[in-house]
């Protein structure tokens, strides 16, 4: 346990995570990566293991909050070439994700800007937390090389039947739900980089049952 994370059992010495040093304390903290695909519900098995007591660290809602910051959003801009005219300020990041999802090269100009800071940020809230037990519940867990950072990694698994319909349910046109489930790295390839797998094709009784079943394993260990 703590094999990938330096931080990872240590208090931090320097709060700047460009900078930190270790310092060796009492308690040991472990941090779990929670990776999967668009609809197969690793919030939901976040949710779940804050149900449990640890602490859910969610770099969605932390790229969400970078997007609205005026400069960042200029960066973007000014990198894919777009004018105030043809995107609004409300709804930002939804017309960006429609504008870059149909080009590969835009994508990665966007990751150039945001993928930085959101896990500058991520590394912060490791820094400040106190609870034993972290979750990062990260789609891009992988593709980002976050998972060097994190003590486990659980991929999340559903049917794509089921991703697309969950997905759907949300707002996409099953059109975007590919173009983003085919950028990602495929789940079959996930699993093979996972510590544990949660199967939520089935009832959430059943998801909740894996879960437990990982957070008696992780807390044992």
């Amino acid at each position: 346990m703590g094999s990938k994370l330096q931080a990872t059992g240590y208090k931090l010495k320097n709060k700047k995570p460009e900078t930190w040093s270790l310092e060796p304390e009492a308690y040991f903290m472990l941090i779990i990566g929670i990776t999967g695909s668009l609809g197969t519900g690793k919030t939901t098995v976040s949710e779940m293991f804050r149900e449990l007591g640890a602490e859910v660290i969610d770099a969605d809602e932390i790229s969400h909050n970078i997007i609205k910051i005026d400069s960042v959003r200029e960066k973007v801009k000014k990198a894919l070439d777009i004018n105030s005219r043809q995107i609004s300020c409300s709804n930002f990041r939804q017309q960006i994700a429609k504008i870059v999802f149909k080009d590969n090269k835009k994508i990665k100009e966007l990751e150039k800007i945001l993928h930085p800071l959101v896990i500058k940020e991520i590394k912060k809230r490791f820094a400040v937390s106190e609870k034993r037990i972290l979750v990062l519940d990260a789609p891009l867990l992988l593709e980002t090389g976050l998972n060097k950072i994190v003590d486990k990694v659980v991929v999340v698994i559903a049917s794509l039947k089921e991703q697309v319909s969950r997905a759907q349910k949300k707002g996409f046109s099953r059109r975007e739900i590919l173009q983003r489930i085919d950028y990602q790295i495929a789940l079959s390839e996930k699993i093979k980089q996972a510590d544990f797998v949660v199967d939520n094709n089935k009832e959430i009784k059943k998801t909740k049952e894996q879960v437990k079943k990982i957070w008696r394993i992780i807390c044992n260990e």
